[in-house]
């Protein structure tokens, strides 16, 4: 018996993971990732810049965006004083100051004017910009400011 054992080869199991097929697919999609990288442009908005901004209309609801997407109501006439709101109660707050300047049928043609920090998303901006002409807001303009 011992004779018939000797004649017989017992595998043993790696416990080894093999790394190198794992490797060659590594470095192959490196290459191709390499290679393609510079083919694809990304996409690029050229902002025009603006010679001469059109003159702020005399009375006016300023709507001012900060830095931390803090938004301020105020009407023309009210030098840096306003009313802090969230955008959910935006629409409201200018209609109040939209019957205040104007009473009767003028009151939703009274310009709505938004100034916002250049840092901020302009995701809020254009939410801003929507929940007013959702309100019934007919002139909404953006302030800019203008180059030398």
């Amino acid at each position: 018996m011992a004779g018939s054992l000797s004649g017989r080869r017992t595998r043993r199991t790696k416990n080894e993971i093999n790394m190198v097929p794992f490797i060659d697919v590594m470095l192959v999609l490196l290459i191709i990732f390499m290679v393609t990288a510079p083919l694809i442009t990304p996409s690029q908005i050229d902002v025009p810049t603006v010679g001469q901004g059109s003159e702020q209309p005399k009375t006016y609801i300023s709507v001012s965006i900060s830095k931390d997407e803090e938004i301020t109501v105020s009407d023309s006439t009210a030098k840096g004083e306003g009313t802090s709101v969230k955008l959910a109660s935006l629409a409201d707050e200018v209609r109040k100051l939209q019957s205040v300047i104007a009473t009767g049928e003028e009151a939703p043609k009274v310009p709505v004017v938004i100034s916002a920090d250049k840092s901020i998303k302009y995701e809020t901006v254009v939410n801003t910009m929507d929940k007013l002409q959702r309100a019934g807001v007919a002139r909404i303009g953006l302030s800019v400011q203008t180059s030398p």
